[in-house]
């Protein structure tokens, strides 16, 4: 039989207040709990001083969550405690009552945070709860591209969780009977039998922040190209010209899969209501994509 300390914690998980403006993301309290089961299936304490978990919450947030100008660890690491998931204990001073501390607060004052101790016990004695955790996380706040990328990011090694939504089967087949079974991207095109390989459909708007199983929201993408439009790495404009961000970097495969291709307009589907739509790409431009563009599209839509 379920304890009731299990039910509470999927319940919270699945109610996560999260911070909105708009249509923009903000998975911050997702990756702080993410961070944060790999300390308990690594067996740390239950309580972390924030100056010693700030450095790997900013490179999640830098990595995982939306471009920013300036990245806030801090927020996550005091705002999830209204969920009932998180709780801090002040060190040196406690602060003034009602007051929300500032990142050098968290730092001065010694705080420290982690799961409630029943919630930090059931995880550790239960290690199926604790994948199920991770994997309602990752469902419910970043597409499956991203999943394994950020496992071994928090450095999380669980057992695939069976209730993880898949990706819907029709609304692959639709996007790539629209895109012509080929890389709206790079045109790569290849078959293994009667199925396609390395081939998907990717979201523009993410299903988890709204966006819908429908062509217009979609992309036929290689396997290299699916992960780089997930990861922020490529995008295209409002004229469907390829951006490629400022941010790429490396050697073997850099021209010919990235830099060789800014500017290019991709290839889009001849029905006009197939196209992806505008509000999609300027959300995954807002959202997702990483810098600025490299080159300006400016300087190579010609070729």
């Amino acid at each position: 039989m379920e304890s009731a300390v299990a039910g509470k914690i999927r319940q919270s998980v699945e109610t996560l207040a999260i911070w909105k403006r708009g249509d923009e993301r903000a998975p911050h309290k997702p990756l702080l709990i993410l961070w944060n089961l790999g300390r308990v299936q690594r067996g740390e304490d239950r309580m972390v001083l924030f100056r010693d978990a700030e450095p790997g919450l900013r490179r999640l947030l830098e990595e995982f969550g939306p471009p920013r100008k300036s990245i806030h660890p801090e927020y996550p690491f005091w705002h999830l405690q209204s969920d009932g998931l998180w709780e801090v204990m002040e060190g040196k001073s406690a602060q003034a009552p009602g007051k929300i501390p500032t990142k050098k607060d968290l730092m001065d004052l010694g705080i420290q945070g982690g799961f409630p101790a029943e919630i930090d016990a059931e995880l550790r004695n239960h290690p199926a709860l604790l994948s199920e955790i991770a994997f309602r996380l990752l469902s419910g706040h970043f597409p499956e591209s991203l999943h394994g990328d950020i496992l071994e990011a928090v450095g999380l090694r669980v057992a695939p969780w069976s209730g993880a939504r898949q990706e819907a089967a029709p609304f692959r087949q639709q996007v790539l009977d629209a895109y012509g079974h080929a890389c709206a991207l790079c045109g790569y095109s290849v078959r293994l039998g009667r199925g396609d390989l390395a081939l998907g459909a990717a979201h523009l708007r993410w299903r988890m922040s709204g966006g819908a199983d429908a062509v217009d929201n979609g992309l036929a993408v290689c396997a290299i190209h699916h992960k780089a439009l997930d990861r922020g790495a490529v995008s295209l404009d409002e004229e469907f010209r390829i951006l490629v961000s400022d941010q790429v970097e490396g050697e073997r495969g850099l021209e010919e899969w990235f830099l060789g291709l800014a500017g290019r307009r991709a290839h889009t589907p001849e029905r006009p209501e197939w196209k992806p739509a505008e509000a999609h790409l300027a959300w995954h431009r807002k959202n997702v994509f990483r810098g600025s563009a490299n080159p300006p599209v400016h300087q190579s839509a010609s070729a």
